[in-house]
C-alpha cells in the first residue's frame, strides 16, 4: 500500500486514469434502475483517491475543462441561434433572479449558524462552485480596515469553508437539477428533448444512417423478352418513366459481365440492370412489371449521402426542375435542402429554387454524387478524422476573447477563459452547418469531448479537494457541511419552479438554463446523459455569462452584507 501510495503521489497522472476507470465502471451499473452516472462515481472516487495526498497541477484541470466546454459549444451550435432568438432575453433575466437567490441563501445561513465573514464567504464560494469569488472576497475583507491578525484570521476561515461545502455543492447541484428537478418539475427529460429538436427541425428522419429502411435504394431487375424496354437505349428507358418519377439504370449484367450503364447503351432481353430510385417509386412503378432478383455482385455499388455547400453561380436562383436536366443531375437524388443561419429546411419541389449558401443533401453512387457537387459547389463527406487544428484554434481563439477583463470601478467583469471556449464551440458550430466546408468533428469525437473532458476535471477537483473537505469537517464540524447542502439546495430547487411556472420555459431547456445560471457544468454533465441529449445545453449559454460574472461579484458583496 506504502508503495501504491508513493507511486500515485509521483506520477499523479495514474491516479486519474484510476479515477476514471472506477467512474465509469461503478457508474455504469444500475440497482433497480438506480445508477450513480459517471460524473457522480468519478467525483467520489476521486474523493477517495484523494485522501493519500496526491498533487496535481490545476492547469490539467482547465486543459479537460476547456475542452469539454468547447464540446458542448459545439454540439448546440447549429439550434443555439434558432433557439436564442426565442428565449434568450428570459434567459438572462431567470439568471439575474437565480443569481440573487444563489446569495440571498448563504447569507441566510451564515447569519442563522453566526459564521465569520470570512467563513461566510467561503460558504458562499463552495456551495455555489464559484472559486472566483474568493478573490473579490480577498479584496473586500482587506479594505474592511480590521487589525491585520483578524483580518488573517477571516481569510484562513475562507478556503476551508470553501473546502467543506464545495463538493456537495458539485455534486450534489448535479443531482438536484438531474435526478431530483425532473421528478419535482413532473418532466419526461428524454420526450421533451425529442419534441423541443422537432420543433427546431432537428428530428431524426426515417431512413437515415443506421436505419434499416432507406428512403433511396438500388434493385435489381431482369428485362424479360418482348419487355417494351427491349431494344431501348438507357437514356430512352430513364425517360419513359411517368412525369413526376426520377429512375436511373445504374448498372447492367450482360451474360457474365457486370458494366456501367451509358445513355446509349442499347438493352436487350435477359439483361438484369440496377435502377436507383425512391422505394416507393421502385415498389409501384417498377415492382409489378419487373422480374425481381437478387444479384450481389451488380447491387454492389459504392453509394453515399452527402452534404454540399452550394457556391456554384450557374446554379443560383435555379428551379430543381431545371436543374434536374443537367447532366450532372443524373442518378442523384435530393434528399434534404437547408438555408440561412437558422438552418431553416426548405421543400424539395419541382419549383423550389436553390440559392449560393444553400446546403442540399445528395443520395447516389459515389462518383454521381462526386460530379453533381463538381457542379453545384463544395462536397463534405463525412470523415473518421477530426479536425484538430480547427479545433485548436476555436479554443485558443475563444479562451483570448474570455480571458480579455473589463473593470467597473473595482469590480472585474469577464466571460472567462471557460465562457469563451463554450461561446467559441456555439459560434464555431453554427458556422460549420451552414458552411460545412471546415471544421470537420465526427460524433465519436465530440462524446468524447463531452465525457472524457468532464470527467477528467471532475477527477481532479476531487483529488484536489478531497483532503481539504475531510480536514475541513474536523475543524469546523458537520454542521457547516449541512448549511452548505442549504445554501446548495435551496436556490437550485426555488429557481426550478420559478423557470417552469414563472418564466415558463420549454422542459428541455428548463434545467440547462438552471445550470448555467448556477455555473454548474458537472450538473449540465449529468442533465444531458439523462436527456440522452444535448439539448439542454441550449439553455446554458447566456445564462452561464450571466452567472459568471454575478456571482464573482457576490464575493464581494455578501462582505458587505455581513460587515
Amino acid at each position: 500500500m506504502s508503495w501504491l501510495t508513493a507511486t500515485l503521489r509521483s506520477y499523479p497522472e495514474i491516479a486519474i486514469f484510476l479515477s476514471l476507470g472506477i467512474g465509469y465502471w461503478v457508474g455504469g451499473k444500475s440497482y433497480r434502475g438506480f445508477s450513480l452516472g459517471a460524473v457522480t462515481a468519478t467525483l467520489l472516487a476521486a474523493i477517495a483517491i484523494g485522501q493519500l495526498g496526491i498533487t496535481i497541477s490545476p492547469n490539467v484541470k482547465s486543459v479537460f475543462f476547456l475542452m469539454f466546454l468547447f464540446a458542448v459549444g459545439y454540439g448546440v451550435g447549429p439550434q443555439f441561434v434558432r433557439g436564442i432568438a426565442k428565449d434568450g432575453v428570459p434567459q438572462a433575466l431567470f439568471s439575474v433572479v437565480q443569481c440573487v437567490l444563489c446569495l440571498a441563501a448563504p447569507f441566510v445561513a451564515a447569519k442563522l449558524a453566526g459564521y465569520s465573514i470570512g467563513s461566510a464567504a467561503g460558504l458562499f464560494a463552495g456551495s455555489q462552485t464559484i472559486s472566483a469569488s474568493m478573490g473579490l472576497a480577498t479584496d473586500a475583507i482587506n479594505r474592511i480596515g480590521l487589525p491585520p491578525d483578524e483580518a488573517e484570521a477571516l481569510l484562513n476561515a475562507m478556503p476551508t469553508a470553501y473546502a467543506v461545502t464545495y463538493i456537495f455543492g458539485t455534486i450534489g447541484s448535479a443531482i438536484i437539477l438531474a435526478t431530483l428537478g425532473p421528478l419535482l418539475l413532473r418532466i419526461d427529460l428524454v420526450a421533451a428533448c425529442k419534441e423541443y429538436e422537432a420543433t427546431l427541425g432537428g428530428a431524426q428522419e426515417l431512413g437515415g444512417a443506421g436505419q434499416a429502411w432507406h428512403k433511396y435504394e438500388l434493385r435489381a431487375y431482369r428485362i424479360p423478352e418482348g419487355a417494351p424496354l427491349v431494344g431501348k437505349s438507357v437514356g430512352q428507358a430513364e425517360g419513359s418513366a411517368p412525369a413526376g418519377t426520377r429512375l436511373f439504370i445504374e448498372r447492367i449484367r450482360r451474360g457474365g459481365t457486370v458494366q456501367d450503364a451509358k445513355l446509349d447503351d442499347v438493352l436487350q432481353a435477359g439483361d438484369v440492370v440496377a435502377v436507383g430510385g425512391r422505394r416507393e417509386q421502385l415498389v409501384d412503378i417498377v415492382g409489378p412489371r419487373g422480374n425481381e432478383v437478387d444479384d450481389a455482385e451488380l447491387l454492389a455499388v459504392p453509394a453515399e449521402g452527402v452534404d454540399v455547400y452550394i457556391t456554384s453561380k450557374e446554379v443560383d436562383g435555379k428551379t430543381l426542375s431545371e436543374l434536374s436536366t443537367l447532366p450532372a443531375a443524373r442518378g442523384v437524388f435530393l434528399r434534404k435542402i437547408k438555408r440561412g443561419a437558422t438552418e431553416t429546411p426548405i421543400p424539395v419541389l419541382p419549383s423550389t429554387k436553390l440559392h449560393r449558401g444553400d446546403t442540399v443533401t445528395l443520395v447516389g453512387r459515389t462518383q454521381d454524387t462526386t460530379a453533381a457537387a463538381k457542379a453545384l459547389g463544395v462536397i463534405d463527406r463525412p470523415s473518421n478524422a477530426a479536425d484538430i487544428a480547427f479545433v485548436g484554434f476555436a479554443i485558443t481563439l475563444g479562451a483570448l476573447v474570455g480571458a480579455v477583463v473589463i473593470k467597473v470601478g473595482a469590480v472585474p467583469i469577464t466571460l472567462s477563459t471557460a465562457g469563451g471556449a463554450l461561446i467559441a464551440g456555439i459560434v464555431f458550430g453554427w458556422l460549420r452547418a451552414i458552411h460545412p466546408t471546415f471544421g470537420r468533428i465526427p460524433e465519436p469525437t465530440i462524446w468524447f469531448m463531452n465525457s472524457v473532458g468532464l470527467n477528467v476535471f471532475i477527477a481532479v477537483v476531487g483529488i484536489t479537494a478531497g483532503p481539504g473537505f475531510v480536514k475541513g469537517l474536523q475543524q469546523l464540524g458537520v454542521s457547516l457541511f449541512l448549511w452548505g447542502i442549504f445554501a446548495t439546495t435551496v436556490p437550485l430547487i426555488i429557481g426550478m419552479f420559478i423557470a417552469k411556472y414563472v418564466f415558463k420555459f420549454h422542459p428541455a431547456l428548463l434545467l440547462g438554463i438552471c445550470a448555467g445560471s448556477r455555473t454548474t457544468t458537472a450538473a449540465l454533465g449529468m442533465i444531458c446523459d439523462a436527456a440522452k441529449s444535448q439539448v439542454p445545453g441550449l439553455g446554458y449559454t447566456v445564462t452561464y455569462a450571466v452567472g459568471n460574472t454575478l456571482l464573482t461579484i457576490w464575493g464581494m458583496v455578501i462582505v458587505m452584507m455581513l460587515t
